[in-house]
């Protein structure tokens, strides 16, 4: 029977091999034609590690967006696998809400010449009960390649962790992040247009006019169901922030840890992360669409440079003050917004550290990575390892 079963991931892993590496050749032909396909990578919620929602939307939509141009700075895009041509520079970082001054990105070059490249530090904690102990390292699904220099992709503490533990726990095991794509298509995505009855008629006029640029993603939009559109919308407006999929925290970790070690698990599963979305009221979905047309896409794009900012620097409190704050300024509903924010966040926080609890042992470290919204404030996953007698300091 192990035999047969392996024979049988073995198979699935091949032939799902094959469609990725057809994908990504689609992908790269309307990459060079000045075109990219629809993936996932929001302002609110890359942060979060919706890892499997994703990976995989990109490919339930399979919709071309419209080219990248310097006059279009809030550039209508996608989870480009190749640098997009001709996309605008990044503008000098600006405070993005009052009172709050982000951290400068880190220079490339000074008057003696190119500084060497240093991994972005990002929030990593270890957290320690007795003989037991877990590393806790902030993620985002999306990145830059300067994030993870070739001669040293992350720190050496991080790196040290890695070689020390015996299991390396992201949000979704490997095996299910791959069958991921069959349930947003089968949860997130109509046979008939159904979005526009299920929107109010203001809500889908502004959501129209915001991609009226775009017929063909117009046209696709109208089959999601609004949870799934809301995520769409955020990765237009991100596209022009330059962040890639493939240097994602998740991908660079397996790259290291693969080397030398094997055992990857999943903190949740694939149906319990796919009910964050799927179990939301049309209350909850319709708030979340109209969180995304409040700001121009220009302000959208800049909330994602902020946040990719602040995980380089690594404090994953300063990174949760500011999503509140954000929150708190981008909320038609605080209710309905805190109840969203509840479901797809605080819930999944407990989860993790029950999951973290069962996999932890005396004198056998865990190294967890999840998204780096996860890990700060009062309701955080690092505050929760606390409450259960863990000892919390910066790695």
């Amino acid at each position: 029977m192990p035999d047969a079963l392996a024979a049988r991931r073995l198979a699935r892993r091949s032939r799902d091999g094959g469609r990725r590496a057809a994908f990504t050749r689609r992908l790269r032909a309307r990459a060079l034609n000045g075109a990219a396909l629809i993936g996932v990578f929001c302002v609110c919620y890359f942060g979060t590690g919706l890892a499997g929602v994703a990976y995989a939307a990109g490919a339930a939509a399979n919709t071309p967006a419209a080219p990248v141009t310097s006059a279009n700075a809030a550039a209508q895009g996608a989870r480009p696998a190749l640098p997009v041509p001709h996309a605008p520079p990044t503008p000098p970082p600006r405070a993005a809400l009052p009172g709050f001054n982000p951290p400068p990105a880190t220079p490339g070059t000074t008057a003696s010449g190119p500084v060497r490249l240093q991994p972005a530090r990002m929030p990593f904690y270890v957290a320690t009960r007795g003989t037991t102990t877990i590393y806790v390292l902030g993620t985002l699904h999306v990145g830059d390649p300067a994030d993870y220099p070739a001669a040293q992709p992350f720190r050496p503490p991080i790196m040290g962790a890695l070689a020390a533990s015996p299991t390396l726990a992201l949000e979704l095991s490997p095996d299910e992040l791959l069958v991921s794509q069959d349930d947003v298509s089968k949860y997130g995505v109509c046979r008939r247009d159904c979005l526009p009855g299920l929107l109010p008629e203001p809500l889908w006029r502004k959501l129209a006019f915001r991609l009226r640029g775009n017929p063909a993603a117009l046209d696709e939009i109208k089959k999601m169901r609004p949870w799934l559109a809301s995520l769409l919308v955020e990765t237009y407006d991100s596209l022009s922030a330059g962040l890639q999929t493939e240097y994602g925290t998740e991908a660079q970790l397996q790259n290291v840890y693969l080397r030398t070690r094997g055992k990857i698990v999943g903190l949740e599963t694939l149906p319990q992360q796919m009910r964050a979305f799927t179990g939301l009221s049309l209350a909850q979905q319709r708030e979340m669409l109209a969180q995304d047309l409040v700001q121009t896409p220009a302000q959208n794009v800049e909330d994602v440079r902020t946040l990719h900012r602040l995980w380089r620097v690594g404090d994953a409190n300063a990174i949760a003050a500011w999503e509140a704050a954000k929150t708190e300024k981008l909320a038609r509903d605080k209710r309905v917004s805190n109840s969203i924010d509840n479901r797809i966040v605080y819930e999944r926080n407990r989860r993790f550290v029950s999951r973290m609890l069962l996999i932890a042992a005396p004198n056998k470290p865990v190294f967890v990575a999840i998204g780096a919204l996860h890990l700060g404030g009062r309701k955080g996953v690092l505050e929760l390892l606390r409450q259960h007698g863990f000892v919390v300091e910066a790695g």
